[in-house]
């Protein structure tokens, strides 16, 4: 039993890492495809697109689509949060801020943990939290010069840690990821479609090109990678799921270095390899601990 738990911890790892490096992959084709459509409307397709595809799927399997239809809207509201307030933050800071800042989700997550659900995290996982956050000021280059943009992607880091903690609470109590990941889908474009249609944003594409982009984000950081988190969070604990999301930024540098022909920067290689470090850490069992503090009794 313990062998078969393992193992599908194991599995569920690595599609978390699978998850992070698609999204971290998505970085600077996002970016160069801003000038064709507007951000907000990009979301918009991509979730509502991504919607359709899971629904047809769901259909045919016969599963209903709207059963526990308020986890999904719940989750749905946190995503939106995450995506809307970074993409008009992202006009207004830096790249690195917004980096930095959205990576504080990894220190918000124990936080709400408490606030919300009462659960303290161990030992080893809040010295993960801290490494890992050194290893993103490291990679982003900190925090500089505080404006509004800021502010509003401060929203998005508390957004995404409560979307991953809710996440765990509904996947733990046996509510179909699949069904979870449409509704979820569903509600994020149609709100980004309200949104839209509110403020009079441009729902057209300059670039027939952008079509393409809005199919590769719809299959795969938005179906594959969302689903893949949504299963994964069954056999792990949300400050592990966010110590592997904090390699997004990671992920995202390797890309811009290779595909992207950036240079190669060392102390955002040092900031990575901390982060990957504050994993490690996450993994200690708090028995060998105990088992330390014995020896040095002895």
């Amino acid at each position: 039993m313990k062998i078969e738990k393992a193992y599908k911890t194991y599995i569920a790892d690595i599609g978390l890492f699978y998850a992070a490096a698609i999204w971290g992959s998505t970085f600077f084709i996002v970016r160069n495809s801003l000038q064709y459509i507007n951000p907000v409307i990009l979301v918009g397709y991509r979730f509502f697109l991504a919607a359709l595809i899971v629904a047809g799927i769901l259909i045919y399997q016969r599963k209903p689509l709207f059963s526990n239809l308020k986890a999904g809207f719940i989750l749905s509201l946190f995503l939106c949060f995450l995506y809307i307030p970074q993409t008009i933050g992202l006009g207004i800071t830096t790249a690195s801020n917004s980096g930095f800042i959205t990576g504080l989700f990894v220190a918000f997550i124990p936080f709400f943990h408490l606030i919300i659900f009462r659960k303290t995290p161990s030992f080893p996982r809040l010295v993960a939290v801290f490494i890992s956050l050194m290893g993103l000021w490291f990679l982003t280059g900190g925090l500089k010069d505080i404006n509004k943009g800021d502010l509003l992607t401060l929203i998005t880091a508390m957004a995404y840690a409560i979307h991953l903690l809710f996440t765990d609470k509904y996947v733990k109590s046996n509510i179909d990821p699949y069904i979870l990941s449409f509704q979820q889908f569903l509600f994020v474009g149609i709100i980004s479609f309200i949104f839209g249609e509110i403020f009079k944003l441009p729902f057209s594409i300059s670039s027939k090109n952008i079509i393409w982009v809005i199919l590769f984000l719809t299959l795969f950081p938005t179906i594959s990678a969302f689903i893949i988190q949504l299963v994964a969070q069954k056999f792990t604990s949300p400050i592990k799921v966010s110590l592997i999301f904090a390699l997004e930024p990671v992920f995202a540098a390797l890309f811009a270095w290779t595909l992207g022909g950036e240079t190669f920067i060392l102390h955002k290689a040092f900031g990575g390899l901390l982060i990957f470090l504050a994993i490690l850490i996450s993994e200690i069992p708090m028995e060998k601990l105990n088992f330390i503090k014995v020896l040095k009794k002895g």
